[in-house]
């Protein structure tokens, strides 16, 4: 089974760079089950039913969510009631939305979902690893196929989780960072995993933001609008292929889909 791990997407471009190729890579890469960080889909802050609309409709299977899941209200009809997105298992109880989903994949494999958020430099959140072991034990034993976004901002909490995980879930991907590693990898017991798979909007910009706006700030201290960019559109995202029997994966390897000025895109 091979899934494809869409990073976070910022704003309009973003989204614009899935509605553009996802159909094409989906059939190029004989993609089985979709899933992408949406938090930053709302013009680079939270994302609205709308916007949560376009993605499903563009062909993305599982949304998943961040720190920045509520900065727009009107989504949280659409987490208490969608089966397609989640919000971070270890914000608290009483939060909106669920902690993590089943879906089925196009070959009618179930695959599981849920997100953390990482606490190292991160807004006070519960313990991700209690969490990520309470959500594990509350999912169905059957689905063996069961990817973990963690978003968070520290490389060495994600690779603790990474390890802490290893074997009892098929992939661990981190977001939030928005700058794609290089440290993708099969972990021993079978668990792909890679610190954070990049952004999925215009990286000639300030991760996602207009450089000249975030460079005016920091320079002066003068507030002001860190509007989202427009340059360089790009995809990023991770590809990982799974043993359905297992739950295990066997392959892992960075994506970058560039959207070319003439039309069309590349994909390296």
């Amino acid at each position: 089974m091979r899934i494809l791990f869409i990073g976070d997407i910022v704003g309009k471009p973003g989204r614009r760079a899935v509605k553009q190729t996802l159909a094409e890579l989906r059939r190029r890469e004989q993609l089985d089950f979709v899933i992408a960080n949406a938090e930053n889909a709302a013009n680079g802050s939270g994302i609205t039913a709308e916007i949560f609309r376009e993605l499903i409709d563009s062909g993305v299977d599982c949304l998943t969510a961040g720190d920045h899941i509520y900065r727009r209200k009107e989504i949280i009809p659409t987490l208490e009631s969608k089966l397609e997105i989640v919000k971070p298992a270890n914000f608290p109880p009483t939060a909106p939305g669920r902690t993590w989903t089943v879906l089925a994949a196009g070959d009618g494999l179930a695959v599981g979902v849920l997100c953390l958020l990482g606490r190292v430099y991160m807004r006070p959140v519960d313990c991700p690893f209690a969490a990520a072991d309470r959500v594990l034990a509350e999912m169905p034993a059957e689905v063996r196929i069961r990817v973990v976004d963690f978003h968070a901002e520290a490389t060495s909490d994600k690779q603790l989780m990474g390890r802490y995980l290893d074997g009892r879930v098929s992939a661990v991907l981190g977001t939030h960072t928005h700058v794609a590693t290089a440290d993708e990898q099969i972990l021993p017991g079978g668990t792909a995993f890679q610190c954070d798979v990049g952004m999925t909007g215009p990286h000639n910009s300030i991760i996602g933001r207009r450089i000249d706006r975030v460079m005016s700030t920091t320079l002066t201290f003068r507030p002001t609008e860190f509007d989202v960019a427009a340059g360089d559109v790009r995809m990023c995202g991770a590809v990982v292929d799974v043993d359905p029997q297992t739950g295990r994966s066997t392959a892992i390897r960075r994506i970058k889909v560039s959207l070319l000025p003439e039309g069309g895109f590349d994909v390296a």
